[in-house]
């Protein structure tokens, strides 16, 4: 289910796939949801029935100063900031009576500086965002005024598949930056591990690009060269109806893009025209290690991201159970 793309001419290739892989109207003209349509009640049934071990896993990043981000569009690293602490109680000048004292803090960070999901109003195909509405309307300076994160801050609870791409396709558990994952590969991994994948699943994808960033220094991490999924996947998103994909990488897609003049262009599919929410630097590790061991890739995944109100991305702590 490859989507079969000419190189040299982006253009036609962007366009040809956005018709072709469109789901406006689906849904209806007020849609705000996209992919998660795809994930209801029973869907959720099924996926806590996949719970047998009761093993949890984070799939978070730290969100702490020692992060991949270098400033590029002014994406910082989380500044944390004690506003109250111990020092203070001690010295008794907190102001409580009868000896109590407490700390506070505060976090200052762009939303999609750590593991975060992509919402429906992150990214534009020539000025239209998800459902064909104009970007201007949904997005103001006010934030996203129609599909902000906080309305999708209920729909991320369902079984996920980990395909783990680094194990299958590279070597020692890593994929080289540059290594675009088809379509084929996907379905082929799915297929090894035994763990297919279907209507209303959360796809998650680990290359092994953030295993080497951890032992090599973050270098480029943050918007360089990556492994990543081909834009020719963007038939294969759109046919399986998952609700939702997430990998361990900064951008998802393969770096750099596979045409010689593109940014993202598989993001510009995916989210304005499939309705389809990316997760971004998720940390897959742990939980890869667990699925090769006892054979199992798929689980019960819960990923709410913060419901900040017309936010077009949020952070967020995804907990996946075995």
């Amino acid at each position: 289910m490859t989507f079969q793309f000419d190189r040299n001419d982006p253009e036609a290739a962007i366009a040809e796939a956005a018709e072709r892989c469109s789901n406006w109207g689906r849904w209806g003209d007020r849609d705000v949801r996209g992919t998660l349509n795809h994930l209801d009640d029973g869907k959720r049934r099924e996926a806590a029935e996949l719970v047998h071990r009761g093993a949890v896993f984070s799939l978070a990043q730290r969100f702490d100063t020692d992060g991949p981000q270098k400033g590029w569009r002014r994406r910082t690293n989380p500044v944390h900031t004690m506003l109250d602490t111990g020092t203070d109680a001690a010295a008794g000048s907190q102001g409580f009576p009868h000896g109590i004292g407490g700390a506070d803090d505060v976090v200052s960070m762009p939303l999609q500086c750590s593991t975060q999901w992509d919402g429906l109003g992150h990214i534009f195909d020539r000025a239209r965002a998800w459902n064909g509405r104009p970007a201007g309307e949904v997005v103001t300076a006010a934030g996203d005024q129609v599909t902000g994160i906080e309305t999708a801050a209920d729909g991320f609870t369902g079984r996920a598949v980990l395909l783990d791409a680094g194990r299958a396709l590279g070597e020692d558990g890593e994929l080289p930056d540059g290594f675009a994952i088809t379509a084929e590969q996907l379905t082929e991994i799915a297929d090894r591990q035994g763990s297919a994948v279907g209507r209303g699943d959360i796809v998650l994808v680990r290359t092994g690009q953030l295993t080497r960033a951890r032992r090599d220094g973050w270098g480029d991490y943050a918007g360089g060269p990556a492994p990543g999924l081909s834009f020719g996947t963007a038939e294969w998103l759109h046919g399986t109806e998952i609700a939702a994909i997430a990998t361990d990488t900064w951008g998802v897609e393969v770096r750099p893009n596979e045409f010689a003049d593109a940014f993202q262009p598989l993001h510009q599919i995916a989210i304005p025209h499939i309705g389809l929410f990316l997760g971004e630097m998720w940390d897959l590790d742990a939980l890869a290690a667990d699925c090769a061991w006892d054979g199992r890739y798929d689980f019960l995944l819960a990923a709410a991201p913060i419901p900040i109100t017309g936010a077009v991305g949020a952070p967020v702590n995804p907990i996946a159970v075995k």
